[in-house]
C-alpha cells in the first residue's frame, strides 16, 4: 500500500500508527503541506478534497483517516482496534470522533492560515485559539476516561481512540500546552508510546518533507 503523508500530520499520524498495529508495510509518498503540494493539480487529481492522508490500498485510493483504519480494522481483523459488543464499540468511536470531528479540524493547519491569511490574527492570537479548543476537548476527554481504569482507552489492548489521541496530544505539546491538567490521558499516551507501532509512527522517525 502507498501512503500519501505528511509526518506531522494528525490524521496521517493516526493511519501509521493503524497501520503499525496491524503489521503492514506500505510506501510513504511525501505531500509537503507547508509548500502547499496538497493544492497542486497532481494531488488534487488523487484526492480532491486536498487533505492527506490518503491511502493507494490496491484496490482503489481512500481519503479520511477514520475510514482509513476502519477499512484497515475490516480488511486486516487481527488485531482488532474496536471492542466487542455494539455499545462499546459505539464508545470508542465516539472518542475517537471528538478528537477527529470537534478538537482537530479547528485547530487543522488549512483554518490556522485563513485566520491568518484573512483575519490578519497574530502569533499570539492564533495560539490563544489553539489553546482554546484543545483545553476544551481535552477537558472533556479527561473526565471521561477517568471514569475507566484501563491501561488505554477502552480496555488493556490499543485501539482506535488511542490512535486518535496519541496525534492530538503530541500537536498539544508541539504547540505548547500545558497537559499536566490531564494525568489520565498523559497515562495513556505513556502505555501507547512504549509500543512500537506508536513509536515508529512518530513523526521523529519521519523525515520531514
Amino acid at each position: 500500500m502507498k501512503l500519501y503523508d505528511y509526518p506531522r500530520s494528525s490524521a496521517a499520524y493516526r493511519v501509521r500508527i493503524a497501520l503499525n498495529l496491524k503489521g503492514q508495510t506500505f510506501e510513504a509518498v511525501p505531500v509537503n503541506l507547508l509548500e502547499g503540494a496538497q493544492r497542486g493539480e497532481d494531488y488534487r487529481t488523487l484526492n480532491p478534497t486536498g487533505l492527506v492522508p490518503s491511502l493507494d490500498t490496491g484496490e482503489g485510493l481512500l481519503g479520511q483517516s477514520l475510514a482509513i483504519i476502519e477499512y484497515l480494522d475490516e480488511r486486516f481483523p487481527a488485531p482488532p482496534l474496536l471492542p466487542a459488543g455494539a455499545f462499546a464499540r459505539a464508545r470508542a468511536r465516539a472518542l475517537a470522533l471528538q478528537v477527529a470531528c470537534d478538537i482537530h479540524p479547528l485547530n487543522n493547519l488549512r483554518v490556522l492560515q485563513y485566520l491568518v491569511g484573512e483575519f490578519g490574527i497574530d502569533e499570539r492570537q492564533k495560539l490563544a485559539w489553539y489553546h482554546h479548543w484543545l483545553q476544551q476537548g481535552l477537558a472533556a476527554l479527561e473526565r471521561q476516561l477517568t471514569e475507566t481504569d484501563s491501561i488505554f482507552c477502552c480496555g488493556d489492548t490499543p485501539g482506535l481512540a488511542d490512535i486518535c489521541l496519541v496525534p492530538q496530544l503530541y500537536n498539544a505539546r508541539r504547540f505548547g500546552l500545558d497537559l499536566a491538567p490531564y494525568p489520565r490521558l498523559m497515562a495513556i499516551d505513556e502505555a501507547c508510546q512504549r509500543l512500537e507501532a506508536f513509536a515508529a509512527a512518530h513523526p521523529d522517525h519521519h523525515q520531514e518533507v
